[in-house]
């Protein structure tokens, strides 16, 4: 059993409380099905639209908010500050890494579905940009949280060619049936999605690119995730701070954390 003292979402009183993967307001009685991180960084040159959708409003009753100064920093702090089930909100795909590594270190084996129109497998050798938001899950794969055949990368379409190399190497599954593939004989799994895999326009995001996946498929393939394996944790980024995100954010949070 653990405790979690929270703001409520709909009483906006400190007492909500975790108890296990449950969430419930002791002054209200709401239940909720996550505890939400904010992580308002960017690690990047001209990040700050990116990093300001962190405050953007979820329905979830907010656990942490992790601002170290440095990216090293913010991981272990985010590793060490997460509740039960995570709802992490970026920032910029580096989010994911302390949530990826604080999970892992209580599982014996966490799949990662990496939602994203970009790999984010590049290394500071081969990135194009030297943005360290576009090396997330090579980190994450490097660092041995996850193995390259636990994930499962979709909604990728922009990438650069060591990261196809990569992905050719290190067997990282992508294309048709990645999904299944990464989460054969795994129980738990952590969804990152950055919301720029999404088809412009259907959300706001900092990096949109063209021939993405329509809300409605995104909803299915999330609901997919969950029907084949324990979401243990689920992270959004990649966001500008526009309000009109915070609905169609909700509703996805729902399908993939109930």
């Amino acid at each position: 059993m653990s405790r979690l003292r929270a703001r409520c979402p709909a009483c906006r009183t400190l007492t909500a409380v975790a108890i296990g993967p449950e969430y419930q307001c002791h002054a209200c009685g709401r239940e909720y099905a996550a505890g939400l991180v904010r992580v308002p960084r960017a690690w990047g040159e001209g990040g700050d639209a990116m990093a300001a959708a962190a405050w953007l409003d979820l329905p979830y009753p907010e656990a942490a908010v992790v601002e170290e100064e440095t990216l090293h920093e913010q991981t272990l702090a985010l590793a060490a500050s997460l509740p039960d089930r995570p709802l992490v909100l970026g920032g910029c795909c580096c989010a994911h890494v302390g949530a990826v590594e604080g999970l892992a270190t209580g599982l014996e084996r966490l799949a990662v579905v990496w939602i994203d129109a970009h790999g984010d497998l590049n290394t500071p050798q081969s990135s194009p940009s030297g943005n360290p938001w576009g090396m997330p899950l090579r980190m994450l794969i490097d660092d041995g949280a996850v193995a390259a055949g636990d994930v499962a990368l979709v909604g990728a379409r922009n990438l650069d060619p060591p990261e196809e190399a990569f992905i050719a190497e290190a067997g990282v599954h992508a294309g048709a049936g990645a999904v299944d593939r990464a989460l054969e004989g795994v129980d738990c799994v952590y969804v990152a999605l950055d919301c720029d895999a999404v088809e412009p326009g259907e959300l706001a995001v900092f990096m949109p690119e063209p021939n993405g996946l329509q809300l409605a498929e995104l909803e299915a393939l999330l609901a997919h995730v969950a029907a084949s394996a324990q979401i243990v944790g689920m992270g959004l980024t990649g966001l500008r701070a526009d309000p009109a995100n915070e609905p169609e954010l909700a509703r996805l949070a729902a399908v993939a954390l109930g």
